[in-house]
């Protein structure tokens, strides 16, 4: 592994890759926004990097990346500009993107964009529109209060499922009521916790917490902008690259109505379904999902040499 912070439009990312420059490349987007690529890194760099050349970021001004100053320009089409301001850095000529979560969101923005760029799409537990998965993830949460009685929550999220709200409103009612799970908040996401992420065994408390202070603003800034809530459904029709949607048992961020858009719409697209995952497949079935992820790849880099 080499990590390294790389300039990218006047801005230091964070940047590790894995494997030789020989093989295909793959870049990966973490989601949140803001949650770095360290647990996708931890999992899969070694095991994805045994075939592939795999590029994985803390996006800008996200965690290790250099931070966003107060009042400095920055917006949704930046992260867009960086993946491809990236690529051309590196001197890669095309490449596969792998967006997990909201960084699925973002592939399929630079996807759309720059499709002479990618040579394939992956969406690991994507969300295409914020609206649809806090309702997803509203109902996974009122089911934990149920589990752990707290019927009054329980049927306030619920109530709050079909309500008329922005897809910023939602998101934010969501993130407010799923904090009163309390030590249970992660079981909205993770439904297999034999395979954890050591976070500490590069950096301390202290340290993680300066980083996420960086995602903190670089989400509150991408929330005032207001991108991140559009719908981006309606974009899957229009792409012609070979596209991999991954999905969990127990993912609530993609809704049955983004994977039946997405079966539907997707003209040149399949589907893989983790059956032990909730919305981390790459460490909740690691062996599984990089297995998934190579086989994609190299299916498609051999159609595409014929």
């Amino acid at each position: 592994m080499k990590a390294t912070i790389m300039t990218i439009r006047g801005k230091g990312l964070h940047v590790e890759t894995y494997g030789s420059i020989e093989n295909p490349v793959l870049l990966y987007l973490h989601g949140g926004p803001g949650e770095s690529c360290y647990d996708f890194s931890f999992h899969q760099g070694e095991r994805l990097g045994k075939d592939l050349f795999v590029v994985a970021i803390d996006q800008r001004g996200v965690c290790r990346s250099e931070a966003i100053e107060e009042g400095e320009p920055f917006g949704f089409q930046d992260l867009v500009e960086d993946c491809e301001s990236l690529r051309r850095e590196l001197g890669i000529d095309r490449w596969s993107v792998l967006g997990h979560s909201f960084g699925g969101f973002l592939a399929l923005a630079y996807g759309s964009q720059y499709p002479d760029s990618i040579d394939s799409l992956i969406f690991e537990c994507p969300t295409f529109d914020f609206t649809l998965t806090s309702k997803g993830l509203l109902k996974k949460t009122a089911g934990l209060f149920g589990k752990y009685n707290q019927p009054e929550l329980q049927d306030k999220a619920m109530s709050l499922v079909d309500k008329e709200l922005s897809p910023k409103e939602f998101t934010e009612i969501y993130m407010s009521l799923s904090d009163e799970l309390k030590e249970h908040r992660m079981e909205i996401y993770t439904h297999n916790f034999d395979n954890p992420t050591d976070y500490y065994s590069t950096y301390t408390d202290e340290e993680w917490d300066t980083f996420y202070d960086r995602s903190d603003y670089h989400y509150q800034l991408l929330r005032e902008e207001g991108i991140i809530f559009s719908n981006l459904l309606e974009k899957i029709k229009a792409i012609k690259l070979p596209m991999l949607l991954l999905t969990g048992e127990y993912d609530p961020v993609t809704c049955d109505e983004h994977i039946q858009t997405f079966q539907l719409d997707a003209v040149n697209g399949e589907r893989v379904h983790f059956k032990q995952s909730g919305h981390t497949p790459h460490y909740e079935e690691a062996n599984h999902f990089s297995e998934v992820v190579m086989r994609f790849i190299n299916t498609n880099n051999l159609i595409k040499q014929r």
